[in-house]
């Protein structure tokens, strides 16, 4: 099993998010590894849960990394428009693969999905994108 870069991946993704000027320009500093214990109004971007997979073989350990990455509106009533803008800011930031892991080498970077929906309490909105990450540990 090779779990061995998952926080350097966390990390690298958070990093590219918040160096991204676009993105920036969306959402501000909004940009959280950890949400708040209150929700942000206004768009926000938090980073969300994991599924890693072995993927070693006889010439090198490996892990491929499912994560996924939420925008969302807060209670101030952002419709679908703002939110899927930032969305798309997100996947732009993170489509190049060009992410510096402190640990392991990244091999790949691709968007699989997205959702979008309408949250229970009728006011916010929520799109979570889904990527893979192909990591080598070296």
């Amino acid at each position: 099993m090779s779990y061995g870069a998952g926080v350097a991946l966390q990390a690298a993704v958070y990093q590219q998010l918040r160096n991204d000027e676009a993105l920036a320009d969306l959402v501000g500093d909004a940009i959280f590894d950890a949400m708040p214990v209150e929700a942000p109004s206004g768009v926000h971007v938090a980073l969300g849960t994991e599924d890693v997979r072995d993927v070693s073989d006889v010439s090198a350990r490996g892990a491929r990394h499912d994560f996924i990455v939420s925008v969302m509106s807060g209670s101030d009533g952002a419709g679908f428009g703002a939110v899927k803008a930032a969305a798309v800011a997100v996947a732009d930031a993170l489509q190049d693969g060009s992410l510096q892991l402190s640990r392991g080498k990244l091999a790949g970077l691709w968007f699989l999905r997205a959702s979008a929906r309408r949250m229970k309490s009728g006011a916010s909105r929520q799109v979570d994108l889904t990527f893979r990450a192909r990591i080598d540990l070296i």
